[in-house]
């Protein structure tokens, strides 16, 4: 149904010609269209907020902990699936409120991906309508947000400059980073994948943990226990 426009507008009569045109496309223009118009990117703002809660009070101390053991500053957290950056922004405001003054003193930020260009333009803009912040503590609120219209918001500054969103597959073959993370956020993601996807991008996850980091999943999405290590911690969340 998303599709029926692009070929409406291009002049395509089938789908397979237009699949040939995807697939025959070097440029990668028409590879990113087709992304921007299958990929779904309704968030908002503290979404399943028992993960945010469980991020600030008991993932960061642990990672203080162990950082303070290893003589680390790093705070290495991967929104994968960032959509148009609710899910960044938000853990960026509970890393703030956790380290308080001492933030400066970590190498902390998020890293933001997602296969869709457009959904990337609005997350770097942060400008977000009233409805998409109205779960927010009033104080965050106050602090992490302009009003620049009756109805619309902008994340301030010092979110922005906290998060790098990049453009990302999860279908690569390959994920190259250079340190593991102490936290992945893949929520209501792969709900859309596969069951054989799904195993695979979890046992990538897991590689790219250090020991005793967590992944935060989706509400509606869950791992049959015999197809991957982590240990379930409670719906939704597993830790390496």
């Amino acid at each position: 149904t998303r599709l029926q426009k692009i070929l409406a507008t291009k002049g395509f009569s089938t789908f397979r010609d237009y699949y040939n045109h995807v697939a025959t496309d070097k440029t990668g223009a028409a590879m990113s269209e087709l992304a921007n118009a299958i990929s779904t990117n309704h968030t908002y703002f503290y979404r399943e907020k028992e993960h945010f809660e469980f991020f600030k009070q008991q993932a960061l101390p642990e990672i203080v902990n162990m950082n303070r053991m290893a003589g680390d500053n790093d705070v290495r957290i991967w929104c994968a699936g960032c959509s148009t950056g609710e899910e960044p922004y938000n853990l960026v405001m509970q890393m703030l409120e956790f380290f308080g003054m001492d933030y400066s003193n970590w190498k902390a930020g998020i890293l933001a991906t997602d296969i869709s260009e457009r959904a990337l333009l609005i997350a770097k803009r942060g400008v977000y309508s009233k409805d998409r912040i109205v779960n927010l503590p009033e104080d965050y609120k106050r602090k992490y947000f302009k009003k620049i219209s009756n109805d619309e918001y902008e994340v301030v500054d010092k979110l922005k400059q906290e998060v790098l969103y990049r453009r990302f597959n999860l279908m690569n073959p390959r994920f190259v980073f250079k340190k593991k993370f102490h936290s992945i956020f893949c929520r209501n993601v792969m709900i859309y994948f596969d069951e054989p996807t799904r195993i695979e991008l979890v046992n990538k996850f897991y590689d790219l943990l250090v020991p005793g980091g967590y992944l935060f999943i989706g509400h509606s999405e869950s791992l049959k226990r015999d197809t991957h290590k982590f240990n379930y911690v409670m719906p939704a969340l597993y830790q390496k």
